[in-house]
């Protein structure tokens, strides 16, 4: 089969709302479901933007690509982060495949696609970009004719962690919009077999507006201004999918794909307080207020463990022989980690229940681990709650952001929608995860995927 291929990718698009219990009125994406097949598609671990993305469109899982999350560690310093851009994603995702194979290309605003890299064909990166003044097109002569055509890129939401929500609303659409705009007007005037548009809106959405929209969130109020916003929006995407594909023409392919999905969340664990007050994190002087953990001074000679905030928690463990000046004695670093885990899932919440913490060691759910990953990967309450990296509260819990306003977290899975024009039409489908996302794009094109590509298409799970 040798068909071109649109995917739009809608970060952290939910399947509650696209044909779950709560759905939405999408008619282009339900027709798309009718005449194709559809489901939860699981993510990686973590689920987060970066490195899901990167995941999903190669193949590989974290381990493999060596990334666990926006800011990784460089070396086993205390303080040397790098942030995970395309630089850091070294092995080749579908649309470099398919540019060796001579298929002409679009990606726009796929994440850690900055800085470009030369492709057959055009690309526009994603949120990574540093700003408007940063060379963000590959050929580079693609930023002024779509600036020209089309008007500024909007490479993200400016300030999506605000109270002004009103105001935060209409820069929403606006980012939406200009996404779309950019996708209709590349879709018309470029020749392609392989088409990726991927919008970051409904991300920040659900970030701002939770719990505004949604019944079962703590602080959700009835009648408020925005509690309709959700289905808006959704809406308001929906009918810009239906544009494209008017464009695309009935026989492209079309695959509808998020990284993850998106739950209520609870309030925030202050890991670094809890590793303080279980003794295993020591600071030289006590911070006045609330404190990044980054602008603390941190006594590393009584200190057996740290962790990050986030959406979830990396701890790493201050190894004796590993890190300047480490704590824990390599022989000792097994037992060690077990015990950390087990205190981390025993915790019970506020109410005294218990929060049901995962605590993941990496080695058990990569294949293997690249670069330095955290000694332990945390979800507490099973992403319920997210990671508070900053000192200085009052409690081990808070229901106060540190990094601001915040409804929601990421949950495990996203969707698939894959409508192949072929007339197979295999309704729900379960256990689809990323490793058969790269694999349908490129048998849909007639395109051999690598061998170390491991996983099977969605085709082949369709009678």
């Amino acid at each position: 089969m040798t068909q071109r291929v649109l995917v739009i990718g809608l970060d952290c698009a939910t399947p509650q709302f696209v044909f779950g219990p709560r759905q939405f009125e999408l008619p282009h994406m339900n027709a798309l479901m009718r005449s194709g097949c559809w489901g939860k598609l699981e993510s990686c671990h973590p689920p987060i933007t970066v490195p899901a993305w990167a995941c999903m469109l190669s193949g590989k899982d974290p381990g493999e690509l060596g990334v666990y999350g926006f800011r990784n560690r460089s070396n086993y310093s205390y303080s040397e982060m790098t942030t995970a851009d395309a630089s850091a994603i070294r092995t080749p995702r579908v649309w470099d495949i398919l540019s060796r194979h001579g298929k002409k290309v679009v990606v726009l605003g796929v994440p850690q696609t900055y800085p470009v890299r030369p492709v057959n064909g055009w690309m526009v990166a994603g949120f990574l970009t540093p700003g408007e003044h940063a060379g963000y097109t590959y050929p580079k002569p693609l930023k002024d004719e779509l600036r020209h055509a089309v008007g500024d890129y909007c490479i993200d939401v400016k300030d999506f962690r605000t109270e002004d929500r009103a105001a935060l609303l209409e820069r929403l659409y606006a980012l939406m919009e200009n996404r779309f705009a950019y996708a209709k007007y590349l879709i018309e005037t470029k020749p392609w077999d392989f088409f990726m548009m991927l919008d970051m809106s409904i991300d920040r959405l659900h970030h701002a507006f939770w719990r505004f929209c949604d019944p079962d969130h703590p602080a959700f109020k009835p009648g408020n201004p925005f509690e309709h916003v959700f289905s808006n929006f959704y809406a308001a995407v929906d009918a810009r999918i239906g544009e494209l594909l008017e464009l695309a023409g009935d026989d492209t392919a079309v695959l509808v794909v998020s990284d993850h999905g998106a739950k209520g969340m609870a309030g925030g664990v202050c890991v670094n307080e809890w590793l303080v007050r279980e003794g295993l994190l020591t600071l030289t002087n006590p911070p006045e207020g609330i404190t990044r953990i980054e602008d603390c001074t941190i006594d590393w000679r009584r200190t057996k463990a740290w962790g990050s905030g986030g959406y979830y928690a990396r701890i790493f463990i201050n190894v004796e022989g590993r890190e300047p000046e480490g704590q824990v004695p390599a022989g000792e670093y097994e037992a060690f980690r077990d015990d950390l885990a087990a205190r981390i899932e025993s915790m019970c919440g506020p109410d005294g229940q218990p929060l049901g913490n995962r605590a993941l060691k990496p080695e058990q759910v990569y294949g293997q681990t690249e670069g330095i990953p955290p000694d332990l990967i945390v979800y507490w309450g099973d992403l319920r709650w997210r990671s508070v990296g900053s000192v200085g509260f009052n409690d081990v819990f808070t229901f106060e952001n540190d990094t601001g306003p915040d409804d929601a977290n990421h949950d495990h899975h996203g969707i698939f929608i894959l409508d192949d024009r072929t007339g197979r039409r295999g309704g729900e489908l379960e256990g689809v995860g990323f490793p058969a996302i790269a694999p349908t794009i490129l048998e849909l094109m007639g395109v051999p995927r690598p061998g170390d590509m491991p996983g099977r298409p969605i085709g082949d799970r369709v009678p």
